[in-house]
């Protein structure tokens, strides 16, 4: 298992990331424009943002900086682990940092519904990786990679970002390795962005954005 490499700190980002506490209660869109440059998404991250292509299909696509309200976050405490989700995990081997380019391109199939990670986000997440910023929980049946899920690591702050899964709940085991792992590493907050059906399965809740945001400040330092 490969352990997290020591985080490098980017150039600063050349855009000035808006403050979403400026927000109507309710609104999501921050903003559209900028890069996608290591130091502008951590600036986004430490500010409550996160960027989704406008058309991930078109490589000229521009960028949007959500910030919803309310926020999708699983409690660290609050995940769910059903009688079948752990006979799962005794089926599957999970690792963590040792596929992360491979879990993203995984979970940017644009067969997938709702797609929308483009090559340029490819790109851009795996250089955070690189960078030490980003991080991926794997899962595996045998030699095969089965599912993952990987995101934003900022001090005590994780951003999941997508899943994947290939096999039964293989998706579902790569969370629970990884918020298992993030728990014994002190990590306060695990936010998943929008909440869904599934997510609330999994013990997901939704916050308002001034909570989340003032939850975000304590857990980046």
């Amino acid at each position: 298992m490969a352990g997290r490499p020591p985080a490098i700190e980017p150039p600063a980002s050349r855009y000035a990331m808006p403050d979403p506490v400026r927000l109507e209660p309710g609104s999501d869109l921050v903003a559209v424009g900028a890069d996608l440059a290591p130091g502008t998404l951590l600036a986004a991250y430490r500010a409550g943002l996160f960027p989704m292509p406008v058309a991930p299909r078109k490589r000229s696509s521009r960028l949007a900086w959500y910030s919803p309200d309310p926020r999708g976050i699983i409690p660290l405490d609050g995940f769910h682990v059903s009688r079948t989700l752990r006979r799962s995990m005794g089926r599957y081997t999970a690792s963590r940092n040792t596929a992360f380019r491979r879990v993203v391109q995984a979970c940017g199939d644009p067969d997938r519904d709702g797609f929308w990670i483009s090559p340029a986000i490819v790109e851009a997440y795996h250089e955070l990786f690189r960078l030490g910023w980003a991080e991926s929980s794997e899962v595996w049946l045998g030699d095969e990679l089965v599912g993952g899920v990987y995101g934003v690591r900022i001090g005590r702050f994780y951003a999941g970002e997508s899943m994947f899964h290939l096999a039964t709940d293989a998706s579902k085991v790569a969370l629970a390795h990884l918020l298992a792992h993030l728990r014994d590493e002190g990590v306060t907050l695990f936010d998943v962005q929008w909440t869904t059906p599934h997510l609330v399965s999994l013990g997901a809740v939704d916050i308002p954005r001034a909570e989340y945001l003032a939850r975000l400040r304590e857990a980046v330092g």
